[in-house]
């Protein structure tokens, strides 16, 4: 493959990426954070920032709310243990009440919904429920990763810890585990976020660490939705010799990994069409 073929490759990723509300939603986040953390509260450009991009982002949410509430009527996962099964309805039910009234706070903070007073009241249980969700999420995760380490110790025995990366289930619960910690430690600094906004321990919790927080947890989350963009897709599994048949070119679209020597590249599509002689 050519560089300009790489880059090629490289910028449909990038548009793929960018074309997903929830992709655009979390890079806005981002700087939401990031001036709150600049601001640290005070007037300035760095607030005026702050509020417009939050207000911005819930034009992205917008009938966010029907994701999870799909998944709060939808049957858990088998073998899922009653208690966690609670939990995980009990933060659908928080978040998607959260999304849902973040609704009608846009409609106050645009003039469409008059009644002020009711619009800030209605914040501020919106993020109870968003502090309430990622304390769910947190449990959750928390119990799922000590379920995966007894799963895993159970295949290390089975394996006697013979080539355990080469076994495809222990890398799949290994790969899940990572997920699973990743996603802990985004609601942790969620949790912190929420009782920032709440103001619960303004002391402690200033605007700053608020922001700083918040802009971390951004990050882990465009990380997120990258990951879950790709793998969302059919991936085709293919190689790439540096000499390329003559008679074929190769429209590449959209790769995952390259790898040196041999180019080992995960595509969403390959289209090979014959080049007249």
């Amino acid at each position: 493959m050519s560089s300009m073929e790489c880059v090629r490759a490289d910028l449909a990723l990038l548009i793929l990426y960018l074309n997903k509300a929830e992709a655009r939603d979390k890079i806005c986040r981002a700087i939401q954070y990031g001036s709150k953390f600049v601001s640290n509260g005070q007037p300035g450009p760095a607030q005026n920032v702050d509020k417009s991009t939050s207000l911005a982002r819930k034009v992205f949410r917008l009938f966010k709310f029907v994701n999870d509430l799909h998944a709060l009527i939808s049957p858990p996962a088998k073998g899922t243990p009653l208690p966690l099964v609670l939990l995980g309805k009990s933060k659908n039910a928080l978040l998607s009440t959260f999304l849902f009234l973040d609704q009608i706070v846009w409609a106050g903070r645009t003039g469409i919904y008059k009644n002020k007073e009711r619009a800030e009241f209605l914040s501020k249980i919106a993020f109870y429920c968003f502090l309430g969700s990622n304390t769910c999420t947190s449990i959750i995760e928390l119990a799922e990763l000590q379920r995966l380490s007894e799963s895993m110790k159970k295949l290390e025995k089975e394996l006697k810890h013979q080539e355990l990366h080469k076994n495809e289930q222990y890398r799949a619960k290994l790969q899940k585990s990572k997920e699973r910690r990743l996603a802990l430690i985004k609601s942790s600094l969620d949790i912190v976020v929420a009782v920032g906004l709440l103001q619960l321990a303004p002391k402690k919790v200033t605007p700053r660490v608020t922001g700083a927080f918040g802009f971390a947890s951004s990050l882990i989350a465009c990380y997120q939705v990258t990951y879950s963009n790709i793998s969302s897709f059919f991936i085709v599994h293919t190689t790439i010799f540096r000499e390329q048949p003559q008679n074929f070119h190769y429209d590449l679209l959209i790769p995952w990994t390259v790898a040196s020597g041999p180019i080992q590249i995960q595509v969403i599509h390959l289209k090979a069409t014959a080049v007249p002689k």
